[in-house]
C-alpha cells in the first residue's frame, strides 16, 4: 500500500504507530509493575501490542515506497529508513512481554502465583522493553522530522 486516498501512506500510518507504541509501552510497564492496573488493562494492552506489532512493518514498507520516490535521497532520509527498519524489532518485544504478562495474568486467574523472582523480571523486562521501544520511536520519528524539514528547522523548533 503506497498511497491512501492519494496520500503516501507513510504519512498517515506514522502517527498510529508514534502515538501507539509509546501507548502500548506505558501500559505496559504499568501493567508489569501495578497488578491491579493488569487485571484491569491487560488485554488491552495485548490488543494494542498486536495492532502495534501488525502496523509497524505496514508503515515501515510504505516509508520504503517513499522513499524510493526519491532520486537521490538525503543523508537524513536514508538515516531515518534504516532506524524505521529496526522499529519492528521493538514493536514485536513489546508484543511478547505482553503475552508473558497476559500468561501471568491467566496463572494468576486460576489462583496461582508467578513467584517474587518471575514477576520482578517481568517486571524489568516490561520496563526495559518499554523505555527501549520509546526511545527507538522519538529516535525514528526526530530522523523522520529532520530529513522532512532539515536540520535548521527542527533545532530551530
Amino acid at each position: 500500500m503506497s498511497t491512501i486516498d492519494g496520500l503516501p501512506a507513510h504519512v498517515l500510518l506514522v502517527h498510529g504507530v508514534v502515538v501507539l507504541l509509546p501507548l502500548t509501552a506505558l501500559l505496559l510497564v504499568l501493567s508489569a509493575v501495578v497488578p491491579a492496573v493488569r487485571r484491569r488493562l491487560i488485554w488491552l494492552v495485548a490488543a494494542l501490542a498486536v495492532v502495534g506489532a501488525v502496523l509497524t512493518p505496514i508503515t515501515a514498507d510504505a516509508g520504503e515506497t517513499l522513499a524510493e520516490r526519491f532520486s537521490a535521497p538525503s543523508d537524513a532520509l536514508r538515516t531515518h529508513v534504516d532506524l524505521g527498519r529496526t522499529m519492528v524489532y521493538f514493536a514485536v518485544a513489546l508484543l511478547v512481554v505482553a503475552l508473558l504478562l497476559v500468561a501471568a495474568h491467566l496463572v494468576e486467574l486460576r489462583g496461582g502465583s508467578i513467584g517474587r523472582a518471575p514477576a520482578a523480571l517481568l517486571a524489568i523486562l516490561a520496563l526495559v522493553t518499554g523505555i527501549a521501544a520509546g526511545v527507538q520511536c522519538y529516535r525514528v520519528g526526530d530522523s523522520g522530522a529532520r530529513a522532512v524539514w532539515g536540520v535548521q528547522a527542527a533545532s530551530s523548533l
